[in-house]
């Protein structure tokens, strides 16, 4: 490791609810991406996340001997986090402690946690490292960001790490800096929309998308008024997961117009739906009022906004954007999401002994 001129093949693993993206890269270049969907009857078969390991190893295996690799042909393993203790951003070894709570979904069970699990795995087949890089449990806040109204309840960092620090990268090679130097705010608008305050390589502050500290996105209803969700709590017409699905499954676009496609919601707004132009507009005005506040917590000082994730394919949107917040400073767009890319690069920037691979400790 450490010689620029080798050329690595990494394979970045990244398990989701529904499917399992795998990726193949040389260096930078992308040799073979393809994304696994697997049915609600298939995933039904499993008692519990763990118990997918097996299954969801035994595809990967075959998609890329489908496509003509093998995996002693990989120099590296990189998968996505996940089920950690809030940690600082980076790439870290997948061993030890970090490896058990993968195992075990100790902070949160959901199936990104067998990326970590099944990149060591794979990489144990023939010695060769496993990373995982800059997992959702990314926790940098600043003391003064975490004190919120309630002091049993100190504010969290729950957002798109993986792909808001990648395109952070992006924009600060394009504005000739490092990301170590960079000072951005940047949001990621998808199936869930998050903002984040990026400050010398740190994730200072940023939204909690679990927690509803987030603008309102397509199927989350985003920030509410205390005393609203009070009262919907006893009002007696939602039990705990009833009133949990309506603010995080339920809520946002999807309460107001019955959609959570965006497309669909600028058409309806295009053609003369005045109630979904106005949804479209208002989604559009918190993410910029939060890029606002983020900017704050920079002191103004702000090299870059960058913004990326599917809603800014929308020309509307990013105009939107830039009407609300040009004063501010130049706006980055990278339509789309680059989860894959950063999960190679991360374990690049390793090999290349351009960064050194973090040890996960848990909880201090």
């Amino acid at each position: 490791m450490g010689d620029n001129n080798n050329k690595y093949v990494i394979l970045a693993i990244n398990p989701g609810s529904t499917s399992t993206k795998i990726a193949i890269f040389k260096d930078e270049e992308n040799l073979f991406q393809k994304n696994v969907e697997h049915s609600a009857e298939e995933l039904a078969a499993f008692p519990d996340i763990p118990d997918q390991r097996e299954y969801r190893r035994d595809m990967i295996i075959d998609a890329i001997a489908e496509a003509g690799f093998t995996i002693s042909g990989i120099d590296a393993f990189v998968g996505r986090g996940g089920g950690l203790d809030p940690c600082e951003g980076g790439t870290y070894k997948a061993e030890g402690l970090l490896l058990e709570h993968a195992r075990t979904c100790h902070a949160a069970r959901h199936p990104a946690t067998l990326g970590a699990v099944l990149a060591d795995e794979f990489a144990k087949e023939g010695g060769k490292p496993a990373f995982i890089v800059d997992p959702p449990d990314i926790d940098e806040l600043e003391p003064v960001a975490r004190i919120s109204g309630l002091k049993d309840f100190p504010r969290e960092s729950r957002f798109h790490a993986l792909n808001q620090r990648e395109v952070a990268r992006r924009a600060a090679a394009e504005l000739g800096k490092t990301y170590e130097t960079s000072r951005l705010v940047v949001g990621h608008l998808g199936g869930g929309v998050s903002v984040a305050a990026h400050k010398n390589g740190r994730v200072v502050d940023a939204d909690d998308i679990l927690g509803g500290d987030c603008p309102m996105a397509p199927t989350r209803a985003g920030q509410l008024t205390t005393l609203d969700v009070a009262k919907l709590c006893f009002s007696g017409a939602y039990d705990q997961k009833a009133l949990l699905d309506l603010i995080t499954k339920h809520g946002g676009v999807v309460d107001h117009l019955g959609t959570s496609d965006m497309q669909e919601v600028s058409q309806r707004a295009a053609e003369g739906d005045e109630y979904a132009a106005l949804v479209f507009d208002a989604l559009i005005y918190q993410v910029a009022k939060k890029i606002g506040a983020y900017a704050v917590a920079l002191k103004g000082e702000v090299d870059a906004i960058v913004v990326s994730g599917g809603i800014t394919y929308s020309d509307t949107v990013v105009s939107g954007l830039r009407s609300y917040l040009s004063f501010i400073a130049p706006l980055f767009v990278y339509p789309g999401e680059f989860e894959m890319e950063a999960l190679a690069n991360g374990a690049l920037r390793v090999l290349r002994g351009e960064e050194e691979a973090k040890v996960y400790t848990g909880r201090k």
